[in-house]
């Protein structure tokens, strides 16, 4: 599967979320929203909570070989990483690392710290989206 390809179906991906996930106490998006890709840098922002969402996130990292995106919770939201290109390991503090291979989709539950880690020779690149947690 080529490059352009996933990138295309991620996109897919975080639309359906977007429709699937339940309503938030956040204001909902009133209208379409198309946002050009042209991120030249490391992490681009692709939705960043409301008002774009209803509270949804989404960015795309791209990691040198050897480096990691950094410790980090995702505290009251779910996660999941949608890996496009290289390999890596999604390290879960006090739990065995998972190995991340193109392509792949990987989910991180609530309150979960976690790091990912290029350890492949090229670059790894995914795109994440993390959303709140319903609250029953």
């Amino acid at each position: 599967m080529r490059h352009r390809d996933l990138v295309v179906l991620v996109l897919i991906f975080c639309l359906a979320l977007m429709f699937l996930l339940p309503a938030s106490s956040q204001p909902s998006p009133s209208e379409l929203l198309t946002i050009a890709l042209n991120c030249s840098r490391n992490y681009c922002a692709l939705l960043e909570g409301s008002p774009q969402t209803a509270g949804m996130r989404s960015g795309l990292v791209r990691l040198a070989p050897g480096k990691t995106c950094g410790w980090h919770s995702t505290g009251q939201h779910e996660e999941a990483l949608v890996i496009l290109h290289g390999q890596g390991q999604a390290r879960i503090k006090g739990k065995a690392s998972h190995s991340l291979v193109a392509p792949m989709l990987t989910y991180i539950p609530p309150a979960t710290e976690h790091n990912v880690e290029n350890t492949g020779t090229g670059w790894l690149e995914y795109v994440y989206v993390v959303a709140p947690v319903q609250k029953e």
